[in-house]
């Protein structure tokens, strides 16, 4: 007997409340990494994860960690119920006499996620980047300008700090954006988006149904929670380190911003000619174990969520009086 039918609204909300949930978790590490790939050789301000959060917490407080959560915690519930509904959903309509889906097909089912789901993760990404590079930017600056300004006066007389910048926010880059690029401005970096999305997906949930698959008792009964957490655990690591070169490239041509002497970009190939002549191909694995420790809780809570049925639960409770 197969599994019963799950309803959409279901997995909207199962989808939504793991990402609010996941993105809680993880998000300092996801601020390290956007940072780390970000640093051009010449110019680095940190040295690893642990020294990028130390910093982050000295110069920024606690919640300078949290730059860009707010918007993260806003469409990370629509970016994550697109992307498992629409697995899925392609899932079951590839699907024939409730026959096993071969592997091709999987990979087909998670290339139909992946695109639908840059309709959100892109504007996302653009306005998330912004507001986690800003610290990077302004410490480089302040260092800078104090280095010029000790300089000048021989090194007698200590530095006189300069008022820091006012920080952008999230209703600012969205309408600034929007005003001088119109919606084409939320959507810079698409392709490169594409490009990391679509691979991760072909690899994700093809992996993470193959090994929760592993842990079925019989083919009747669901995994226990804890083989499905393991499971998007590995399979999310895995697809993040695999397409960590495009997402160094998305991140590098989504941030507005760039600190002194750092290279622009005119486009994917651009970007990631200039990255390998300038710092070598080992530059496209930075912040990749970071982009790991973020994406293995964050998709093995989704996955525990999903497969607990919270949402279930949450609308039979509603329907209940009804009854």
């Amino acid at each position: 007997m197969a599994d019963k039918q799950i309803s959409l609204p279901a997995k909207l909300i199962n989808g939504g409340i793991a990402g609010l949930i996941g993105v809680t978790c993880v998000f300092p590490i996801d601020l390290a990494k956007t940072r780390l790939q970000n640093q051009q050789n010449g110019q680095r301000m940190y040295a690893s994860m642990s020294d990028c959060l130390i910093k982050t917490i000295r110069s920024e407080g606690y919640f300078g960690m949290y730059r860009g959560a707010a918007v993260n915690l806003t469409l990370v519930t629509p970016e994550k119920a697109i992307k498992l509904a629409a697995n899925d959903f392609f899932r079951h309509q590839l699907s024939k006499d409730g026959q096993k889906l071969t592997l091709p097909k999987e990979m087909l089912a998670g290339c139909g996620a992946g695109t639908c789901q840059v309709i959100v993760t892109t504007p996302m990404e653009m306005l998330k980047i912004q507001l986690q590079d800003a610290g990077r930017i302004a410490a480089q600056r302040k260092i800078l300008a104090a280095q010029a300004q000790l300089s000048a006066q021989g090194g007698t007389q200590p530095s006189v700090e300069a008022p820091a910048a006012p920080r952008p926010t999230a209703t600012q880059l969205t309408r600034d954006l929007l005003r001088n690029h119109g919606i084409a401005g939320l959507y810079k970096g698409l392709g490169a988006t594409l490009l990391r999305d679509v691979p991760f997906s072909i690899v994700y949930f093809p992996l993470f149904a193959n090994l929760n698959q592993l842990g079925r008792p019989s083919s009747e009964e669901k995994s226990p929670f804890y083989v499905s957490f393991l499971a998007g655990c590995v399979a999310g690591s895995a697809a993040a380190v695999a397409v960590n070169p495009c997402d160094v490239v998305k991140t590098r041509l989504q941030s507005l911003e760039r600190g002194v002497n750092e290279d622009t970009y005119s486009g994917f190939l651009d970007c990631a000619r200039k990255i390998w002549r300038h710092e070598g191909p080992s530059a496209f694995l930075k912040g990749a174990y970071c982009r790991a420790l973020v994406i293995a809780p964050l998709f093995g809570i989704a996955q525990v969520v999903y497969f607990l049925g919270i949402a279930e639960s949450l609308l039979g409770l509603l329907q209940e009086p009804q009854a």
